[in-house]
């Protein structure tokens, strides 16, 4: 198959879905689907993050830097307080042998 075919297939594929979900925002919902929809990013931020952190070798500090990097998030609603919290915590325990 040729490069540009397969360019348009995806084009076909993809456009389409695009499209529907622009138009949603024009449709009124029914009330459980806006509360399901606003579950959506927590699990799919769930389902990228628990896989990478309980399924390496190393879990018990990328567990530890996630506790305190969410801790500090939620306490101070500070994206970069929680990162660099998480980031300190995760090489805090490297250091000390965890």
């Amino acid at each position: 198959m040729s490069p540009t075919a397969i360019i348009l297939l995806m084009w076909a594929v993809t456009y389409p879905a695009r499209l529907l979900g622009l138009s949603l925002g024009r449709l009124h919902l029914p009330p459980f689907w806006l509360a399901f929809l606003k579950f959506v990013p927590v699990s799919v931020f769930a389902a990228l993050v628990v896989p990478d952190v309980l399924g390496s070798p190393e879990w018990v500090r990328r567990l530890i830097a996630c506790v305190v990097g969410g801790a500090l998030m939620w306490r101070t609603r500070h994206l970069g307080f929680g990162l660099l919290g998480g980031f300190a915590a995760y090489w805090g325990a490297r250091v000390a042998g965890l």
